[in-house]
């Protein structure tokens, strides 16, 4: 957990929501100068701000309207920073709950130095970002969808459906109505059907604005991150634009954990209390590295064969996750220093089976 420790003149805490937004100013001796609920709007939010915009500091909790404070105060050269929405519930949790309660911790904690920072992700690149996680939605709503198909036909004990049912071509069979004798199962499944077959348009269409129309931010990342076998180009931007900058990482374990790839450790007297922080992270870089890990598996004969090694002691999932975290640290080793994917370094360190790869810098062990 990282604080927020700069020292200013004034510190405002922002209690924000969609249509409002309630106000709360300090002064270097926690004196309460303003503290008032106003519209969210950026021009009566400056009027607000305008006695105090010399030496003035503006948090504000991570949540979904956050962009446009933001973008604002990176225009007005006014100091921001973004408040960890997890950390900063069990740090400032109380009896009574109210927006004016709220924005004046956030300005205590922010006046202390317990402020918890979220990375403030910036105006330019969070779009395509956010374009990438919806494409991600609409490729877990086809999946969920292809599972009922599957679902259904196990209610009626038929034989396994064995073709990939993401493909419109291997539909043949349930297209015809041979496979359920009932109308309302064909009309159930063809109803499944016909969103599959509109999602899968959605996503081609999507997948092919990204990698024909979007700029690529940083185009020398994203080609090293494209040397990594198996993976492609829509998975490469979702990498890059997750993770962002390597830099930012002090070490390879904030990276791992970061990630969700390792597990923290709970410990007290010298006595392991299990591990937690699950929630804690970003879960659409875990996913990506998933991914990764599962296209390693598919494309690389190396890979298979660890996989199947590693998976008869310890399971599919275990050691899917273990490859899951080696990318993760390879990953970051690669782009801090501007190399591109070695395969041969990469399964050189390999830990021996039995053994768990540890995040050097986090207290953690390997996520499966």
């Amino acid at each position: 957990m990282r604080f927020y420790q700069g020292n200013h003149r004034f510190y405002c805490g922002v209690d924000l929501h969609a249509r409002s937004m309630h106000v709360c100013i300090l002064d270097q001796d926690g004196i309460v100068v303003l503290d008032r609920n106003i519209a969210a709007h950026p021009a009566a939010f400056l009027q607000l701000l305008k006695p105090f915009r010399d030496g003035i500091v503006v948090g504000v909790e991570c949540m979904f309207a956050w962009y446009w404070v933001a973008d604002l105060c990176q225009e007005q050269r006014i100091a921001f920073v973004l408040g960890h929405a997890l950390y900063m519930r069990l740090i400032h949790s109380g009896k009574a709950k109210t927006d004016r309660i709220d924005a004046g911790k956030i300005a205590r904690l922010l006046r202390g130095g317990n402020f918890p920072l979220a990375y403030a992700y910036p105006q330019g690149m969070r779009e395509t970002r956010d374009l990438l996680r919806r494409r991600r939605y609409l490729v877990r709503e086809r999946a969920a969808l292809v599972t009922h198909v599957q679902i259904v036909n196990s209610q009626y004990n038929l034989p396994p459906l064995g073709k990939n049912l993401g493909a419109a071509s291997n539909w043949a069979e349930l297209r015809l109505g041979t496979r359920f004798r009932h109308a309302s199962v064909r009309r159930n499944v063809g109803l499944d059907l016909e969103l599959i077959e509109h999602l899968e348009k959605m996503i081609d269409t999507l997948e092919s604005y990204l990698t024909q129309t979007v700029k690529v931010d940083d185009s020398q990342s994203y080609e090293r991150l494209r040397t990594i076998p198996g993976v492609g180009k829509v998975l490469g931007l979702t990498l890059l634009y997750e993770l962002h900058e390597a830099a930012r990482f002090t070490t390879v374990g904030q990276f791992l954990s970061y990630a969700r790839l390792v597990r923290c450790a709970h410990e007290s007297a010298g006595k392991k209390l299990g591990t937690g922080g699950k929630k804690i992270g970003n879960a659409h870089l875990k996913w990506a590295f998933g991914e990764a890990a599962c296209h390693l598996v598919q494309v690389s004969e190396r890979a298979k064969k660890w996989k199947q090694k590693y998976a008869q002691r310890h399971g599919k999932g275990k050691a899917l996750g273990v490859l899951a975290a080696r990318l993760g640290r390879s990953v970051y080793h690669m782009l801090r220093k501007e190399e591109a994917f070695d395969e041969e370094r990469f399964w050189h360190g390999a830990a021996p089976l039995g053994r768990k790869p540890s995040a050097s810098g986090a207290s953690a062990d390997v996520r499966a």
